[in-house]
């Protein structure tokens, strides 16, 4: 179990909604915490919520897009109070919803570079420097529900990039050491600031949310999750996989001789 006290928590997106539940969350537990938004007056008002309630907490304004900023971000929250325990890549946006044909390309773009964009640069950034440091540690991305299925239809910008996000944490947990962990957290229906607001109040309460998940990251787990209902939706996906093979590509003996895996490991081998 990871032990967060006396240090470092980052959050990127840590200013409103699930980042800012988790930095109450964490700091509850006894680690310092530093946040990074756009936006400085919500920066300001989630420091001041977070250091009356006893947490040593610092913001910095960061814009996930902009790559200097990330790089300059990422050196001041190294350096704000020593040790790094747990980067967060959380900082994500929504989408105007259409259907796919309709939805035009800049507005995917606008989802990409934040969603997916910014958590590959956040991976790297913050990869190297826990790498560097060489402690036991976690590195997480947020992703969704919809990262395993479609959960909002006409939104195929915000799925796309959230299943992206899945893809980038299943690549990155294979090449970091094993004293850091790497997962993605899978938040289903979260009464944050991304959802519209007549919708809040019918999504599960974000501290609450935080609650269920900390626990989870301390530990080390891979996929972090919340909303139980989520595997009916995901099972159904499963079983529609599973039913295509099982019509149009059983298993037989033999058919190991053309995975990827088994040859790579193969010449591995002969090497």
């Amino acid at each position: 179990m990871l032990d967060v006290t006396d240090r470092t928590v980052v959050i990127t997106g840590g200013a409103t909604g699930i980042g800012f539940g988790l930095a109450k969350a964490f700091g509850a537990r006894g680690a310092n915490v530093v946040i990074g938004e756009p936006r400085q007056a919500r920066l300001d008002q989630a420091v001041s919520t977070l250091v009356d309630s006893g947490i040593k907490a610092r913001a910095i304004q960061l814009d996930v897009t902009d790559p200097e900023q990330l790089s300059a971000f990422a050196e001041q929250a190294f350096a704000a109070f020593g040790e790094v325990a747990v980067v967060i890549n959380n900082a994500g946006i929504g989408q105007a919803r259409g259907a796919v044909i309709d939805t035009p390309v800049e507005e995917l773009q606008r989802v990409m570079a934040v969603n997916l964009e910014g958590v590959w640069r956040g991976c790297q950034e913050f990869g190297r420097r826990l790498i560097e440091q060489g402690t036991p540690a976690g590195l997480y991305n947020t992703g969704s529900e919809n990262s395993f299925f479609v959960a909002v239809s006409h939104s195929a910008a915000y799925v796309t990039s959230k299943h992206a996000v899945l893809g980038l944490t299943d690549c990155l947990r294979e090449e970091m050491p094993d004293y850091i962990s790497v997962g993605m957290i899978a938040p289903g229906f979260v009464g944050s600031e991304l959802i519209p607001e007549p919708m809040r109040p019918m999504g599960m309460p974000v501290d609450e949310f935080a609650e269920i998940i900390v626990p989870q990251i301390l530990a080390g787990e891979s996929y972090v999750v919340s909303h139980g209902y989520n595997r009916v939706r995901i099972e159904e996906r499963q079983s529609q996989i599973a039913r295509a093979y099982e019509r149009s590509a059983p298993r037989a003996e033999g058919d190991e001789r053309y995975d990827v895996r088994v040859l790579l490991e193969s010449l591995k081998g002969q090497g």
